[in-house]
């Protein structure tokens, strides 16, 4: 690193021995950055790691840890296409969750539906969505909307040449399970996204508004926090 940058005059210059005494004035405690560890373990479903950091940190959290471990099961469910295995377990967490989100449970059996037609199922893809789907749809445009959609796929003998064929893609089991996990986190008062990585893009883009102001050391790893 060196302490000195003159490749353009033009710019405010700030050399290394200054940027790190204005470092050195930021108050930023140890609890508060063992508090950002344990919201991203907590959020992303470390539990055996959130336990032993509470332990060696002393950092607590309003999350039963033990809670994790369900949430991680019904994410697992949903990505594996075992839809009733998820909502059977979300309703043996908390039941009020899909009780109270009525679009988290219509995309929940839309996914069981997708996962029908996936298998082929044609008879019972169909008697499931007017049993189950299109009463939701009668009630709610968006829902009807979607469900013509998703039906749309059984007119295709090959789902794969359907112009609506991403929703047989994994991406959509993920972003089933992800809106899932989302409503969990919420209601146990949780981030449903953890902080550190909305942390590492606000300093990506705080660094690009400084390059056209100035030249700084500027951070080049943030694994280890090299700078230039």
């Amino acid at each position: 690193m060196s302490n000195s940058y003159s490749s353009n005059p033009s710019k405010k210059v700030i050399t290394t021995n200054e940027w790190e005494d204005k470092l050195a004035e930021v108050n930023l405690s140890k609890s508060d950055l063992n508090k950002l560890v344990m919201n991203y373990l907590v959020i992303e479903g470390y539990q055996e790691a959130a336990a032993k950091f509470q332990e060696e940190s002393c950092t607590q959290t309003t999350v039963d840890l033990a809670s994790i471990a369900d949430r991680m099961a019904i994410r697992s469910a949903i990505q594996s296409g075992d839809v009733e295995k998820g909502i059977e377990i979300v309703n043996d967490l908390n039941p009020e969750i899909l009780d109270t989100n009525p679009q988290l449970y219509f995309h929940l059996q839309q996914q069981k539906l997708i996962e029908l037609i996936r298998k082929g199922m044609t008879a019972e893809a169909l008697k499931f969505a007017q049993d189950e789907l299109a009463p939701q749809g009668e009630e709610n445009n968006k829902f009807l909307e979607e469900l013509e959609k998703t039906i749309s796929l059984l007119v295709f003998e090959d789902t794969a040449k359907s112009p609506l064929s991403s929703l047989l893609d994994h991406s959509q089991r993920q972003k089933t399970a992800g809106e899932l996990n989302s409503a969990i986190l919420l209601s146990q008062s949780q981030d449903k996204d953890p902080k550190l990585p909305t942390i590492l893009k606000l300093l990506k883009w705080a660094q690009t508004q400084l390059d056209s102001k100035c030249i700084y050391p500027k951070i080049t790893n943030t694994v280890t926090g090299e700078y230039e």
